[in-house]
This record gives C-alpha cells, sequence and structure tokens, in this order.
C-alpha cells in the first residue's frame, strides 16, 4: 500500500467512531513498526487511548516494549505513542522528583496526569539496587493505582513542611529483556519486539511528517475518549475465562475502551487479552517459583524424596542454575534457605529398609503442596523423568509417624 493509499483509507472525521479511530492508529502504528503478532498493535492502540481518560479508572496498565538487542524497534514505539498518547513527556534519565513535580504541575492546569514514556531503562533497572533504580521502580509502582501519593519534605531546616504528591500517570517502558523488576512486569502488558527480518519493512520515520499524521488522529481519539468517559468510569468489562486477579485488573481499561468503542473491538481486544495472559510463556519467573517448578518435577506423583535426592537431580536439569549458582552448586544449605520463605522445611523421613534421612514431603505442614498450589499452575501430568538409586530408598506410604520434623 502506497502512503497515498493508505491516507486515502482513514475515515473523514465527521466519520469516526470509536472503532474508526482505534482501527486507523493501528494501521498507523503498523506503518512505521513491525510486532511480533497480530495482537500487538491493537493493544498499544487502546493502551494509547486509555491515556486520554486515565482518571476514569482505578489502575493504569504500564506497557514495555523489550527485545534482546539493541535495534529492534523499541524507541520507534515510544516516539509513535507520544505522538497520540495524552500529554507525552518522552524521558531517559528525569528523576524522581522531577516526574512527581511534573505531575503535579500537570494536575494544576487540567484533570488528567502527564503520559510518561521511559526509555533505555534496562540502564537504571541493570545497575542493581541503587537509590535511582529503586526510586523508580517505586515510583512505577505506586503511581500504578489512582490516588498514590508520596510525602516529600520541602523548605529549609528552619521551615520544613511535608508535601503530599501525586504519582499516579500511565508509563510506557522500553528496555533491553531481563531487567525489569517483577513488581513492574507484573503491572504490565509486555511485548517483546525483535529485529526485523529482511523482508519485513516499514516507512521510514520522520517525525514532522508522523507529527503531521497524527495529529488529526489525536485529536479525535481525545474526543471520543471525552464523550465515553462517564462510561468508562462505570464499566465492568467481562473477562476472558482464567484471566483473574492481577492481569484482571491489567487489563480492566484495555477491554472497557475496546466495549465502548464496538465493532470488532469487544473480541479483539479479548483476544489480545487470552494471547498475552494465558497463551504467552511467563515473563521471567523468580528463581524461587522455578526451584517449586523444578521439585514438582522430580518429585512427580511419590509424596517425598530425600534432600539428597533433590540436590543430585537439580544439579542434572539442563540450562537451570542449579549447578552453578555464583561458581557453587546447590546444596542442601541452599536448597533449605530458598524453600523456607515458601515455609517448606526439611524433615527426617522413614526410609523403606528402616532408616531414615533428610527430606522433603508434599502434603502436610511444611510440604511442598501449598507452595505448588500457590505459585504454580495447575498440577500438569507429570511424572518421574529420572531415577536415581536415591529415589528407590524413598518410602511412597503416607504414614504420618514416618515423619518427624527436624530439631
Amino acid at each position: 500500500m502506497s502512503e497515498d493509499e493508505r491516507l486515502s483509507g482513514i475515515q473523514t472525521p465527521t466519520a469516526l467512531s470509536g472503532a474508526g479511530i482505534l482501527d486507523d492508529i493501528t494501521e498507523w502504528l503498523r506503518w512505521y513498526s513491525v510486532y511480533p503478532d497480530e495482537h500487538c498493535a491493537p493493544t498499544y492502540a487502546l493502551w494509547l487511548a486509555h491515556t486520554h481518560a486515565s482518571v476514569a479508572f482505578y489502575v493504569s496498565p504500564r506497557i514495555i516494549f523489550s527485545s534482546p538487542e539493541p535495534g529492534s524497534g523499541k524507541t520507534r514505539d515510544l516516539e509513535l505513542g507520544a505522538l497520540l498518547a495524552h500529554n507525552p513527556r518522552l524521558t531517559i534519565s528525569a528523576s524522581t522528583a522531577a516526574i512527581y513535580r511534573r505531575i503535579s504541575a500537570a494536575l494544576e492546569d487540567e484533570l488528567l496526569p502527564p503520559t510518561f514514556f521511559y526509555d533505555e531503562v534496562d540502564a537504571i533497572f541493570g545497575r542493581g539496587a541503587s537509590p535511582q533504580s529503586e526510586d523508580l521502580r517505586a515510583l512505577l509502582n505506586a503511581g500504578y493505582k489512582r490516588g498514590a501519593t508520596v510525602d516529600r519534605c520541602e523548605g529549609d531546616a528552619k521551615n520544613m513542611k511535608v508535601r503530599e504528591f501525586p504519582v499516579f500517570a500511565p508509563a510506557a517502558l522500553a528496555g533491553l529483556a531481563g531487567n525489569m523488576p517483577a513488581t513492574i512486569t507484573t503491572r504490565a502488558v509486555t511485548i517483546h519486539k525483535r529485529k526485523r527480518a529482511p523482508g519485513e519493512k516499514v516507512h521510514p520515520f520522520r517525525e514532522r511528517d508522523a507529527e503531521t499524521e497524527a495529529k488529526t488522529m489525536r485529536e479525535d481519539l481525545a474526543e471520543w475518549i471525552g464523550s465515553v468517559t462517564d462510561q468508562l468510569a462505570t464499566a465492568r468489562p467481562e473477562m476472558p475465562h482464567g484471566v483473574e486477579d492481577r492481569p484482571a485488573e491489567v487489563w480492566e481499561a484495555l477491554l472497557a475502551i475496546a466495549d465502548a468503542a464496538g465493532g470488532h473491538w469487544p473480541e479483539t481486544a479479548r483476544a489480545a487479552c487470552r494471547h498475552f495472559v494465558l497463551d504467552t510463556e511467563p515473563a521471567e519467573q523468580s528463581l524461587g517459583v522455578q526451584l517449586l517448578a523444578d521439585c514438582r518435577t522430580i518429585i512427580g506423583r511419590r509424596d517425598r524424596a530425600t534432600t539428597e535426592e533433590l540436590i543430585l537431580e537439580l544439579r542434572k536439569i539442563d540450562e537451570s542454575p542449579w549447578g552453578d549458582m555464583h561458581g557453587k552448586q546447590i546444596d542442601a544449605r541452599r536448597l533449605a534457605q530458598m524453600l523456607k520463605p515458601y515455609r517448606v522445611r526439611s524433615k527426617t523421613i522413614k526410609l523403606p529398609g528402616g532408616g531414615t534421612a533428610k527430606g522433603y514431603i508434599v502434603d502436610g505442614e511444611g510440604g511442598f503442596s501449598d507452595s505448588w498450589r500457590r505459585y504454580l499452575p495447575s498440577n500438569p501430568s507429570i511424572g518421574v523423568t529420572s531415577v536415581t538409586a536415591v529415589t528407590s530408598q524413598v518410602s511412597t506410604v503416607t504414614d504420618k509417624s514416618e515423619v518427624t520434623d527436624d530439631a
């Protein structure tokens, strides 16, 4: 499609509906950026729409653009979004103090907070726990919910006063994969960008041309959203089956906007929701959750396993961290330390031959079953994938008298 053909297909302002506006924005995003699947551009269009009515919602979901390597189009997506969002602020290394002062200043002039586009956030969060990264993480986490504030002291030592700063504001982030805190990713829709393949082409981006193209769409979007804001504030969109808790919270604003737009958008948005929430592999599991999952695989359908067996089998798992944890293999002490926060504790268990050994049980106090139920997906059809000499020594009986707590 030529540029003239594309522009001629955009509807006139008098004919625009919510669905038409979102369609135009989706097409425009795809004109300048390549996305990994069909769900990404519509989701981004819905997210940009929500910035024009963010105070109508209890939460403002974050949207993240990540990639394994630079040059995958993440910055371009932020630039495109900044041309369509409400009161955009594109930033790389602004201090958190500057950010919440910007929010306060914006709210003094209008009801809506600005929209922040953070680029190269991997450079901040990749440094580890620094005051700057922790402040930004706390701001992004707190600013996810409407009404959130932070208290800061202002003035000199003699006239010090506490001022309450609002921090609720939409935020889009871009950075290299692997450096984003889980407390942020669980509050976000993450689009995993890739470098364009040789046959994938995009239209050359010239900011002045793109700004001219986006102006009418942005104005129409703001006008339409303004006309349905009251409807959005009271909306309770139906979630796809299986989407609940935090993911439902993240998607509520996007689905509400899709329902208000009508046309194909209610189904398009729910298909995207199912894709990002139910059909996509979880971003990065914490080491603790990965350990719980690997222990479940090793134990299989049995009711217990010795500590020695778990350690030996964990070390054998390919592409796992257990064989090299900062130069050391996982041992009994480290295993116990990592499982303790999940209330899983080692016990003395009886073996078939009459002896005893340190190990872990599945059911009962201190067993795995509760943590597996809370932190892992429904128990799959699992079986023991490897059996060691130690495995055969473990009793499969469930007599609780054969298990004693460690002293």
